[in-house]
């Protein structure tokens, strides 16, 4: 091809790319707004209107034939669309939730919400790439970005000792990625992943390169989802890291990695040996997470745990190695964003020690239901949806992962992924007890901090909570129209009936 037709091309496919283009454009702007006036408060909402403009124009792509755009370097159309509402709308409560934690903690830089915007650049990228090439790009600008969100509070000793994990341990995974997509290439010969499953593998060695090469491929992977036992780094960093951006690392980037993986698993890797990976993977996820959760006494360490649990029950849906497997565990992926985002946001307004969270107890907030009711209601219903309580959309979630599982035979994957659902009743329900079921008077440490400890609650932010408690009930009252988006993602039907 010329070059004047490549540029041609390229022109015509600008409309696959507007989200990143509007969010890195809104990015390059709050830079720009903060080399003339320093920490302007006009910049989070700068970004948050840059969100906003690009998560209704990927609305409105919802119905829009799947297809590939930049010489099949990134998917357009419905899949792509959804992916990207996850990650955008993640971002944008994430905005809205740091502004008055980060105006308490002094650290209303400019540059922090400019991260953010360039880290949401990189996760649309990743969750919608259709090679290699893309998925690596979109890998590492995400993650350089989080390295120095991760370290925002370079005083505190915990928020450095975070971002060296959350780095160190991030290039040591990336250096397994890049091993293995070049196996990968050098059996099939090309980065494209449709391409990749087109390609004859003819000759033992080039098969042995090839599932070598995606091995290493998964171990990059696994750990940017946190799955056992690739999790070591995610209580540590997530415990020092800035609240409300732990709940942005813990929902984004996830949705993200585990929507390229998904792509990766449907159009360029065969069923088989794949499958059974994945179903161990998932199974020691699950126990490992929950079974952790259960000795902690930090809410921000519970929830990394919790975090790690629930990546195995993706795993769950991605094991099943079919097209419902792969459609369920993209609404889980929506569910499991506005569950965590909406838990992390309220220990984000009842964050008292200074430290972000890392020191605070779950018992020093007792009784803070009844003083702090709309944060305390909330945050039960995160909790039940958590667990899997009907009504709410953890329950959806979990039926739709775990249903196409049995039907792909693995009903003892299903069983443990249930078994371990009971498993965190304990510690999610200890959370909704001592919030409004246990007295300030019965722990001591609930005397060490007053009201005017906790971060000013705004309106923006509470108005966050209440909406992602709301979205929780609707997805799990009203989730056949969900599950059938989904569904057509990947040519199938039976998961629009939700019990």
């Amino acid at each position: 091809m010329e070059l004047a037709d490549a540029y041609a091309a390229m022109a015509g496919d600008l409309p696959a790319v507007v989200s990143m283009m509007v969010v890195a454009f809104m990015g390059l702007v709050m830079l720009g707004v903060e080399a003339f006036r320093n920490d302007h408060p006009s910049i989070p909402w700068m970004g948050a209107a840059g969100l906003a403009v690009a998560a209704g124009w990927e609305l409105s792509q919802l119905g829009a034939p799947q297809g590939t755009a930049f010489f099949d370097t990134v998917r357009t159309g419905g899949y792509a669309a959804f992916v990207n509402l996850i990650v955008l709308l993640s971002a944008l409560a994430t905005i809205l939730l740091s502004t008055p934690y980060l105006n308490d903690l002094k650290r209303a830089y400019g540059e922090v919400y400019a991260l953010i915007m360039y880290a949401t650049v990189g996760m649309l990228l990743l969750g919608t790439a259709n090679d290699m090439i893309s998925i690596f790009v979109g890998l590492e600008t995400m993650s350089v970005c989080l390295y120095i969100l991760t370290g925002l509070v370079r005083e505190d000793e915990g928020a450095v000792e975070s971002a060296l994990k959350y780095f160190l341990l991030g290039a040591f995974s990336t250096g397994f990625f890049l091993y293995g997509i070049a196996l990968m290439y050098g059996a099939t010969g090309t980065m494209v992943l449709p391409e990749m499953a087109e390609a004859t593998l003819g000759t033992t060695s080039a098969q042995l390169m090839f599932w070598g090469g995606l091995g290493l491929f998964l171990v990059g992977f696994f750990f940017k989802v946190s799955a056992v036992p690739f999790h070591m780094w995610t209580p540590d960093v997530y415990q020092g890291s800035p609240t409300p951006l732990t709940g942005f690392m813990s929902t984004a980037s996830k949705a993200a990695a585990f929507a390229a993986l998904i792509l990766v698993l449907y159009h360029a890797v065969p069923s088989g040996p794949a499958s059974l990976v994945l179903a161990v993977v998932a199974v020691v996820t699950m126990v490992g997470g929950n079974v952790m959760a259960l000795a902690q006494s930090n809410v921000k360490r519970l929830l990394a745990y919790s975090s790690i649990a629930h990546a195995g029950y993706v795993l769950v849906g991605l094991s099943a190695g079919t097209a419902a497997g792969y459609s369920g565990a993209l609404f889980y992926l929506l569910v499991y964003a506005v569950m965590n985002i909406g838990a992390f946001g309220v220990m984000a307004l009842l964050e008292w020690d200074g430290k972000q969270g890392r020191e605070q107890t779950l018992d020093s907030l007792a009784g803070i239901g009844s003083r702090r009711p709309v944060l305390g209601v909330a945050m039960a219903v995160f909790m039940f949806s958590l667990i899997g309580f009907p009504p709410f959309g953890g329950f959806i979630g979990k039926w739709a992962v775990f249903a196409p599982a049995i039907d792909a035979g693995m009903t003892w994957l299903a069983i443990v992924g249930v078994l371990m659902s009971a498993v965190s009743a304990y510690y999610y329900l200890r959370v909704v007890y001592v919030f409004w079921m246990q007295s300030a008077a019965d722990v001591e440490a609930a005397s060490t901090f007053s009201d005017s400890a906790l971060p000013r609650a705004t309106s923006g932010a509470v108005g966050t909570l209440v909406v992602c408690a709301l979205a929780l009930l609707v997805l799990g009252v009203f989730a056949g129209g969900v599950l059938e988006t989904t569904a057509a993602f990947f040519d199938v039907s039976a998961m629009a009936a939700a019990p």
